[in-house]
């Protein structure tokens, strides 16, 4: 796992269908890449052995086939394919779509997480739910 912060940013105007953000940040634990589908274009059909994957759609409409089912996701909409599902992704729109991928296979650690109520605050920590959330913010320009 890499050490200390890792920054990239999404290249929406890239000519590879895929950016390869899991590389860009030196992620391991899970999948992560940016699809650029240009009108007509599509994914290989595929599945994965181990891997669940979901799809968030940052712009245009996702056709989704899966196995004999068609599904159509506009801006803002999410799915998670199982594995050994074989799928497909496509645009069959006149506009770019942008699709951010995930994907994982091993099971998630949840609440492994610990909050601190200030900076200076030391030790182990305490289960989120025992922290205040802050006070908002002041808001710039």
């Amino acid at each position: 796992m890499e050490q200390g912060l890792s920054f990239a940013e999404l290249d929406l105007e890239g000519d590879d269908r895929f950016q390869r953000l899991r590389a860009d940040l030196g992620v391991t634990t899970f999948g992560l890449n940016l699809l650029r589908l240009r009108p007509g274009q599509g994914s290989r059909i595929h599945r994965h052995e181990h891997q669940e994957e979901v799809y968030l759609v940052l712009e245009g409409v996702l056709t989704l086939q899966v196995e004999d089912e068609t599904h159509e996701l506009a801006e803002g909409r999410l799915v998670r394919v199982p594995p050994q599902v074989c799928r497909q992704l496509s645009n069959r729109r006149s506009e770019p779509l942008h699709v951010l991928a995930l994907g994982g296979a091993e099971p998630h650690e949840g609440r492994d997480g610990r909050a601190y109520e200030t900076w200076e605050e030391t030790g182990e920590g305490h289960a989120p739910k025992d922290v205040a959330l802050p006070d908002d913010l002041p808001v710039k320009g």
